[in-house]
């Protein structure tokens, strides 16, 4: 099957901001272009285009005025994520944004995570019978890939109380075709030469047609236990309200669809980054074993001993640091403004560098180390405020933070027990910096059982 390439996929669209940093990110090494630029101009870029002036800002003082003191001057970025997540909490701003997230935070209280628990540890098991597979295969797997459906299975089963009713292998290369940024580029440019250009049904638009599918088949699985209070109960409340207009079917579907992707993604680049740099140091995954059995002794962990797993919380603090997968945040100016002694203008694209922040040896002492106990409560309290960004700041910071730590912390301890992931890449990894901070050609791992 072939269709023809659709406008409405626009993140590589010419006015979209991704296309405009393409010649900036397309490098070898993006990030450490992002560093030296932000250190000759003093942590604020300006880059003046046709139409556009995009303003690159990367000091711990810009991140609060643009995430916290004068938030209400900057909207989101929403150009090209529409056709991934609707017109979920991700895609929409102001009075509305905050209408929509208040009936789902109750799913994200700390009370929450204990009932959640008993499902993560289901969606583990499921992929440590497949990770034994690969044990006495020796095959390469693709580590993104892995952790993906992993956490793709732990909404599925803690947050919407379903099994897992589609191919999570298939749908993860159908939108990672989408969100891959130098895919619509390349598309475009071709346009533009007058070439006609069809793309198959891995490209973008299959990939958002067979994206678009996903809620319904999760809401018509078998359901698991038929919990009283899921997240998928309390979207379905607020379809249900006659004083709530605003969320329709339509909004249910969407904010789902938020969950199954960007949720599930951002989990899955840090417990995939978590294990590269954990197979790089030994001695730190020596350190999680470790910590497992005096926590727990040689049984699974249960609920209330997860606040114990204090070092392993730390590597996915630390890797979050290294490698952030929203390592940049995009705000546009509602108004005028003043940022580091430079004006600001109505309608300027300012991008919160985060990475840039978490890699700045004004902030961390040697930034480039792997180094877990820098997130020790002691050192932590002594860090500068705004330095550290992985799930952004403000009011908009990330619903689903805590939650993502506490299933990643369980997939290292409970993996880690069982086998040893060994990365068989490049050394280092590749950086490809697109709308996330992914691994450029991906992670290849073998998995050997532990002995």
């Amino acid at each position: 099957m072939t269709v023809a390439y659709s406008a409405s996929h626009g993140l590589g669209e010419e006015q979209s901001i991704w296309y405009k940093l393409t010649p900036l990110l397309n490098q070898e090494n993006p990030m450490q272009v992002l560093m030296a630029l932000s250190d000759k101009y003093g942590g604020v870029v300006p880059i003046n285009l046709k139409n556009h002036r995009i303003v690159l800002l990367s000091e711990p003082a810009h991140a609060e005025r643009v995430l916290v003191t004068n938030a209400d001057n900057y909207t989101k970025y929403f150009d090209g994520l529409r056709p991934v997540f609707g017109r979920s909490m991700i895609t929409i701003d102001g009075a509305l944004w905050q209408k929509i997230r208040a009936p789902q935070q109750p799913a994200f209280h700390p009370n929450m995570f204990e009932v959640y628990f008993p499902y993560l540890m289901s969606a583990i098991e499921s992929k440590m019978g497949r990770w034994a597979k690969f044990a006495s295969t020796g095959e390469t797997i693709e580590m993104v890939e892995e952790t993906w459906t992993l956490a793709a299975e732990m909404v599925c089963k803690a947050l919407f109380d379903r099994e897992m009713p589609f191919n999570p292998h298939f749908v993860f290369g159908q939108v990672k075709t989408y969100t891959d940024v130098m895919n619509h580029k390349s598309i475009r440019l071709k346009n533009v030469r007058g070439e006609i250009e069809e793309i198959t049904a891995e490209d973008a638009a299959k990939a958002m047609e067979v994206w678009g599918s996903i809620p319904d088949t999760v809401i018509g699985a078998n359901v698991l236990d038929y919990r009283e209070k899921t997240l998928l109960k309390m979207l379905q409340a607020a379809e249900a309200d006659p004083n709530f207009p605003e969320f329709d079917r339509q909004q249910v579907i969407d904010e789902m669809k938020q969950y199954l992707w960007a949720g599930t993604e951002t989990t899955a680049l840090t417990l995939a980054w978590s294990l590269y740099l954990l197979s790089m140091h030994p001695e730190a995954l020596e350190r999680i074993r470790a910590e497992a059995r005096a926590v727990c002794g040689e049984r699974d962990p249960e609920w209330n001993e997860v606040q114990h797993l204090t070092y392993t919380r730390m590597v996915i603090q630390e890797t979050m640091r290294l490698f952030p997968p929203i390592w940049a945040l995009i705000r546009i100016a509602a108004g005028d403004d003043e940022i580091g002694g430079r004006q600001i203008k109505a309608g300027d694209k300012v991008v919160i560098l985060a990475y840039v922040m978490h890699h700045s040896p004004n902030f961390w002492e040697e930034p480039e180390k792997f180094e877990p106990e820098r997130f020790a409560p002691e050192r932590a309290k002594k860090r500068t405020k705004y330095t550290y960004l992985p799930f952004a700041a403000g009011k908009r910071s990330c619903i689903g933070g805590a939650l993502s730590q506490i299933e990643n912390t369980l997939a290292l301890v409970q993996l880690l027990r069982r086998f040893t992931p060994e990365y068989v890449g490049p050394v280092p990894a590749k950086i490809h910096a697109t709308v996330t901070l992914c691994p450029k050609g991906g992670l290849p791992f073998r998995i050997h059982p532990l002995s």
